[in-house]
């Protein structure tokens, strides 16, 4: 990890962020033309802008079942989002990071959301519970350890034919990840590809035939 990588990493990848905080409010377009508006905190992951791989995953990822983990949920965009154009949904959040949190159940008061808000680090505040989906937009720069514990681990916290989603830029750290859910699920699909950034899927339970 270079200098840059372990700035970026202390500023929002931590358990309590030393920046004075700042907030701005910014807007998610999807593409049915359903609008939210977000606090955004510094200290937090994609501060002042929701990037772009996560309106990807928003707009193409594959819902299915009745329950949904969003890991790592920054200050909240993927499960209030999902919550609300999929009401039915049980949505689960949970960040390492407490601002995170903290903004997480913020902006799903402001967006009128009922989901689960925890924080704690990776799949440790839900132990003992499955769930039909687990999505993720994995923190790369605070390197392999991290998303490989949340490919790894996930079988675990999945229920028969639930899936793990996860989306990166194939050619930064995305290929990578790919392949280590291939070897840990015996399964992997690019569910969509867009300008570099990739969906991936792994389905429990379910073996590609060579």
């Amino acid at each position: 990890m270079n200098d840059t990588e372990k700035k970026k990493f202390e500023h929002y990848y931590t358990v309590e962020p030393t920046s004075k905080l700042k907030v701005k409010v910014t807007k998610l377009v999807l593409r049915n033309g359903h609008e939210y508006l977000f606090k955004t905190p510094s200290g937090v992951y994609s501060y002042g802008r929701i990037d772009k791989a996560t309106k990807i995953l928003l707009d193409h990822m594959v819902v299915h079942g009745e329950s949904l983990l969003d890991l790592g949920c920054g200050y909240g965009v993927i499960g209030i989002v999902a919550k609300k154009e999929y009401p039915r949904m049980k949505v689960f959040m949970s960040d390492i990071n407490k601002r995170a949190v903290e903004f997480a159940k913020i902006n799903a008061k402001d967006n009128n959301v009922d989901v689960d808000i925890r924080w704690g680090d990776l799949y440790e505040p839900w132990k003992d519970m499955r769930f039909d989906m687990i999505v993720c937009n994995p923190p790369i720069v605070a390197g392999k350890r991290v998303w490989m514990k949340i490919i790894e681990d996930a079988p675990e916290y999945l229920n028969d034919r639930g899936s793990l989603q996860m989306v990166a830029y194939h050619n930064k750290g995305g290929k990578r990840i790919k392949g280590y859910m291939e070897k840990v699920f015996g399964n992997v699909e690019d569910i969509w590809k867009e300008g570099g950034i990739r969906i991936y899927r792994s389905v429990k339970g379910v073996v590609e035939e060579k």
